[in-house]
């Protein structure tokens, strides 16, 4: 049931599109005698309004409608033209539908305006073929726009907060966790979940291909990751006096509430490179402490906290880049390390074309998503057109509002709607029977049938919102042409075919939706990122002055986008399904692996004759199991068969910086793989069979 707040926000925007078309329609209509300029003034604040709502506060959605109101001119343009012959028509439908479709990569807005641009294409490709009418189509199309965005400045929304100040929030609670006295984990905890995308409005969301929003994104991340490790540090006091983790927390802490701020002003931006500075005299105090006498060096449980408190600074560091390049829109220092900033130098055409490129590929739910609306769309079009079906533009509206991402989903959908225009065309048959000719009765009627089909429709439910809106359709047609009873029987008609060939197309094309996808992305993202364990752990144990090979990062990020997007798009099809797997931690596992490549071999001072023997044996020898491991769940993610694991636990780690380090990172990356594959395996039940040695899993030592 939507919220309180939800039912406003649907009754105001049915106030704004019922107004904005009324506004357009009465007076072209009986003012001016052009009912095809009326027409398309009608439908245009329903179909940007309604049929496809942008995301965002008024003055956001305004700003979106108008640079859209160019292209929507240029596809009514072009679809008057290919009007001409059904098979012009099905071609302009496949290049359109997949390109507005896929117009998803460029973030929630794009997407949200994409199906009523379709829509004026689709208006505008059907016969009758008239380019003489076209000035009369884009005069309607440019008021109507006009119209609704009016009434959005005049009833807007209230403002939603942005993702700046979200971040700023954020690192306001994590400078007060890194200071004395703290805030309890479980409030650290929430202040991160509380940066997590899916409870951020669409509008909101930093998901554009820009240097800003890329920034703001990673910049969410790194906060997680620093508020989540402030509050396990918080779980586990200190051992024994430690000022030198004090230290560098005030640092942190001061850290936090600088970006907080200069998130929020845009001014008094945190002094450059302190912090790394900073850092990397905390750890070669470590290094200095623990290669003293026996009897001088701290205890072991005092590294391991230092370990854990340097990697939390590394997470405020990134923190501090990411303030800067989201708030001047580039950095203004170097962003080091360069791979983890890859975007930070590029031009935002070419940051674009990443985004582009990377997704032209069949593992990209959002091409899959575009390929599957186009193909159904153009279907409908070559239906409509060889069939000659009377208003043969509700086939594709079917189409475009009643596919979804699986052929379950659709069949739900399709179910309803075709009742609800069963309902909606018996009583609009009646009425139209009842009031025969007289537009004055349809006149009155339409305006308030409009308001009461765009409030109660979404609120109310799919089927509703079909039988109400085949109302509005046949008080509106009925002013412009003499109709009869028989236009909620062609109505009827063309929603079914419509219904069956967006079944047809989720049947055929991906009709588990993200289900599979979202196994195989998870599955290849784990193994590409479990590749840098080994080399980070090789990266550390070399020698100062060394030759280290560097992690190779990108091609880990670039499988994360990709099975962000798959996870994302996977909840929305099954909120109530599999609640078991944790997706989520596969991704901050990959997040783990990723980071640590990074900031391990910058921060890993050592001594000058590198790792003793027993450290680099422990890292090597749990590096590789983490490897099997991490291979073991992708096998159980794809159904492939187990690889087969052969691991003899090494002794405990000395008490070294060096080997701490990696000690800590490598325990809490095999944890989070624990709970991974506990989560993929049903718990055992009385009759279960005993866990094989194959599949029994040894967690590192320490």
């Amino acid at each position: 049931m939507p919220t309180g707040q939800e039912r406003a926000t649907i009754v105001r925007r049915a106030v704004r599109v019922a107004v904005a078309a009324s506004a357009g329609f009465y007076p072209l209509l009986y003012g001016a005698g052009l009912p095809v300029m009326a027409l398309y003034a009608l439908f245009a604040p329903i179909a940007v309004g309604l049929l496809s709502p942008v995301p965002g506060s008024g003055r956001q959605r305004v700003s979106v409608m108008l640079r859209a109101l160019p292209p929507a001119l240029v596809l009514a343009i072009l679809g008057t033209l290919l009007a001409v012959e059904t098979w012009a028509a099905v071609g302009g439908m496949l290049a359109v539908g997949f390109v507005l479709a896929f117009a998803a990569v460029g973030g929630p807005r794009p997407a949200g305006v994409a199906p009523g641009l379709q829509l004026f294409y689709i208006l505008a490709c059907f016969p009758p073929y008239a380019p003489g009418t076209l000035g009369q189509r884009l005069a309607g199309l440019t008021l109507g726009v006009l119209a609704l965005a009016a009434c959005e400045l005049l009833l807007p929304d209230p403002p939603a907060a942005s993702y700046p100040e979200r971040l700023a929030r954020a690192l306001g609670e994590a400078a007060r966790g890194a200071a004395p006295g703290g805030v309890p984990p479980e409030k650290l905890r929430e202040a991160g979940a509380r940066l997590r995308l899916a409870s951020v409005q669409p509008a909101e969301r930093p998901a554009g291909a820009g240097r800003t929003d890329r920034a703001l994104e990673q910049g969410g991340r790194a906060v997680r990751r620093l508020l989540d490790q402030l509050a396990t540090l918080a779980e586990t006091p200190p051992a024994g006096p430690d000022p030198a983790s004090a230290a560098l927390l005030d640092r942190v802490s001061e850290l936090c509430t600088t970006c907080a701020r200069f998130l929020r002003t845009g001014t008094g931006p945190p002094v450059a490179g302190a912090l790394e500075e900073a850092m990397r005299d905390f750890q070669a105090e470590r290094v200095r402490l623990a290669s003293g006498p026996p009897g001088e060096r701290p205890p072991v449980e005092v590294l391991r906290r230092q370990s854990q408190v340097l990697a939390l600074a590394e997470s405020a560091r990134m923190a501090e880049i990411t303030a800067d390049i989201a708030v001047h829109g580039h950095p203004t220092e170097p962003a080091v390390p360069r791979r983890l900033f890859w975007y930070a130098e590029l031009s935002t055409p070419r940051l674009w074309a990443r985004r582009v490129t990377g997704n032209v590929t069949f593992r990209s739910v959002l091409f899959q998503n575009a390929l599957r609306t186009a193909l159904g769309l153009a279907a409908a079009r070559a239906v409509a057109g060889s069939l000659d079906l009377s208003h043969g533009f509700w086939v594709l509206l079917a189409v475009l509002t009643l596919g979804r991402t699986t052929a379950g989903a659709t069949w739900r959908a399709v179910r309803l709607a075709v009742a609800g225009n069963a309902a909606g065309a018996l009583v609009a048959g009646a009425l139209l029977i009842g009031l025969g000719p007289h537009t004055d009765a349809y006149a009155a009627l339409l305006a308030p049938v409009m308001l009461v089909a765009f409030a109660l429709g979404p609120l109310l439910g799919i089927a509703y919102a079909q039988g109400l809106f085949t109302l509005v359709v046949a008080t509106a047609f009925a002013q412009i042409e003499p109709v009869t009873w028989r236009l909620s029987e062609a109505r009827m008609i063309d929603v079914v075919t419509g219904s069956v060939i967006g079944l047809l197309c989720g049947l055929l094309a991906w009709p588990a939706g993200a289900r599979r996808e979202v196994h195989r992305a998870m599955a290849e993202l784990l193994r590409g990122c479990a590749e840098l364990v080994p080399v980070t752990a090789q990266a550390v144990l070399t020698p100062a002055g060394g030759s280290r090979a560097a992690p190779q990062t990108l091609p880990g990020v670039h499988r994360l986008r990709l099975a962000e997007a798959a996870y994302a798009q996977y909840r929305t099809e099954a909120p109530g399904e599999d609640t078991r797997t944790d997706w989520h931690a596969m991704l901050i596992a990959a997040n783990h692996m990723l980071l640590g490549a990074h900031w391990l071999p910058r921060f890993g001072l050592r001594p000058e004759a590198g790792a003793n023997a027993p450290a680099a044996a422990w890292a090597r020898a749990t590096a590789e199991q983490l490897v099997a491991e991490t291979d073991l769940i992708a096998a159980e993610l794809t159904g492939a068969p187990a690889p087969v694991r052969r691991w003899t636990a090494p002794d405990g780690p000395p008490p070294t910086p060096l080997s701490v380090d990696l000690e800590v990172w490598m325990t809490s990356l095999a944890h989070q793989l624990t709970r991974i594959e506990s989560s993929l395996t049903p718990p055992p039940g009385p009759d279960a069979a005993p866990i094989t040695p194959s599949r029994r899993r040894t967690a590192p030592p320490g």
